[in-house]
C-alpha cells in the first residue's frame, strides 16, 4: 500500500502526492538547478549530431528491453550500421556508478572502436526506478564524454538529469535510435525516390545507344563485299587503260 500525504486547502479536490517521491522530486530539482547554474546545461555546449556515423555506441544493460528497442530500431533503418555494447546496470544501487564508468569507457574507446554518437537508454519505470539517472557524477560525465551523447530514457515525460546534461534528449529510447541513424535513414529514402529515375535515365540511354548501333549497321560493308567493289573498279580501270594504250599505239 502506497503511503501518500495530503494536503488539505479550502477548495476541492484534495491534492495527494506519495510523500517518498516528493522528496525525490525536492532532491531532482536543487540538482538540476545547482548544475544549470554552473552553465552544464548551456545549449552552446552541445555538439551535432553526425549525419552518417560509421558506428553507434550504446550505454546500457544487456537484457533491458530498451536495447532490443534500439537494435530493432537501427536494423529497420541503418541495417550496415556496427553497434558497440557498452553494457552497464540501468537500476539498483550501483547503477550510477557502472553508468558513469560505461560512459567514460565508450569515450576512451571511441577511436578504436570507431564509434562516433553514443546513447545511453533505458526504458520507463517509476521515478525510483530511472533515480540512477539523476546523480551527478553520471551527468558530468555525460557532459564530458568527448562523444556526442543521446539520452534516451523512460517514456515522453519522463525527464533526467541526464537528459538535460546530454548533446539530445530523445523522447524514449526507439527514438534515440531514430536520431543517430536519420542521416542514413533519409539517404536511403532518396536512393529509393532516385532509383526509378535511374532506370528510366538509364533505359533512355541504352535505347539511344541502340539507335545509333542500328544506324551505323546500315552503312557498315561487308570486307567481303568490300574487296569485290574494289576487283570491280580495278578491272574497269585495267581496261580503261588498255584502251588508252591502244589509241595511243594506233
Amino acid at each position: 500500500t502506497e503511503i501518500y500525504t495530503l494536503s488539505l486547502h479550502d477548495a476541492l479536490p484534495i491534492s495527494l502526492r506519495p510523500a517518498g517521491i516528493g522528496s525525490l522530486f525536492e532532491a531532482f530539482n536543487r540538482l538540476k538547478a545547482k548544475l544549470a547554474a554552473e552553465g552544464l546545461f548551456d545549449p552552446a555546449h552541445r555538439r551535432p549530431l553526425p549525419r552518417f556515423p560509421r558506428a553507434v555506441g550504446i550505454v546500457t544493460s544487456p537484457q533491458a528491453a530498451a536495447l532490443r528497442d534500439v537494435l530493432v530500431t537501427l536494423r529497420r533503418r541503418a541495417p550496415h550500421l556496427p553497434v558497440v555494447l557498452y553494457p552497464a546496470p540501468v537500476q539498483g544501487a550501483d547503477a550510477a556508478s557502472r553508468l558513469l564508468g560505461a560512459v567514460q569507457l565508450a569515450g576512451q574507446r571511441a577511436a578504436r572502436d570507431g564509434v562516433d554518437v553514443l546513447l545511453i537508454v533505458r526504458g520507463g519505470g517509476s521515478i525510483e526506478d530511472l533515480w540512477s539517472f539523476n546523480d551527478e557524477a553520471l551527468a558530468r560525465a555525460v557532459r564530458a564524454c568527448p562523444l556526442p551523447l543521446v539520452c534516451g530514457v523512460g517514456h515522453e515525460t519522463d525527464f533526467t538529469i541526464a537528459d538535460f546534461a546530454a548533446d539530445l534528449r530523445a523522447p524514449t529510447p526507439t527514438g534515440a535510435a531514430e536520431l543517430v541513424s536519420a542521416g542514413w535513414h533519409a539517404a536511403r529514402s532518396e536512393l529509393d525516390m532516385l532509383a526509378p529515375r535511374l532506370q528510366r535515365a538509364l533505359e533512355r540511354r541504352l535505347e539511344s545507344l541502340a539507335q545509333r548501333v542500328d544506324r551505323a549497321g546500315l552503312r557498315l560493308v561487308h570486307p567481303r563485299e568490300r574487296l569485290r567493289r574494289a576487283h570491280s573498279d580495278l578491272q574497269r580501270q585495267a581496261q580503261r587503260l588498255r584502251q588508252a594504250m591502244e589509241r595511243q599505239l594506233e
